[in-house]
């Protein structure tokens, strides 16, 4: 349990029970995670505490947001690199689907875009949809 407070604290979080347990709780998943997952895999949470707290583990670095294409935001937890100025692991995410399931692929870096005088990048997202790992065997 120190580690997952200093991990908190680390990134400038108050570590209360509830940030714990959807700390711990991230920690555990292999894919990203929407706030309905999260609620219905968690025991004895309500909503709006868990908004709040990914809400503020994004505002401090530690989640970083997916929109899949789904229609529905997940979320899955950041490298050591992100913080409150800004997320910086700039990585590929894959949708799956048949599984409904979107990976993180740190290892699997965005390159760096060059836009056109007068263009100011605020987000970056790169999704490949296909068929992953589990469900092609």
């Amino acid at each position: 349990m120190k580690e997952l407070e200093q991990r908190l604290i680390d990134k400038q979080i108050n570590p209360t029970a509830m940030r714990l347990v959807v700390l711990d709780f991230l920690l555990g998943q292999s894919s990203a995670q929407s706030l309905t997952d999260m609620e219905l895999k968690m025991v004895r949470t309500d909503r709006v505490t868990l908004y709040r707290t990914i809400r503020t583990f994004e505002e401090n670095g530690l989640v970083h947001r997916i929109e899949d294409g789904s229609g529905i935001t997940k979320f899955a937890l950041c490298a050591a690199g992100c913080d409150v100025k800004g997320h910086h692991d700039l990585h590929l995410h894959f949708y799956c689907t048949v599984c409904k399931q979107t990976h993180c692929l740190p290892k699997t870096m965005i390159p760096e875009i060059s836009l056109p005088k007068g263009y100011q990048s605020l987000e970056t997202q790169l999704m490949v949809k296909g068929i992953c790992r589990e469900c092609g065997i």
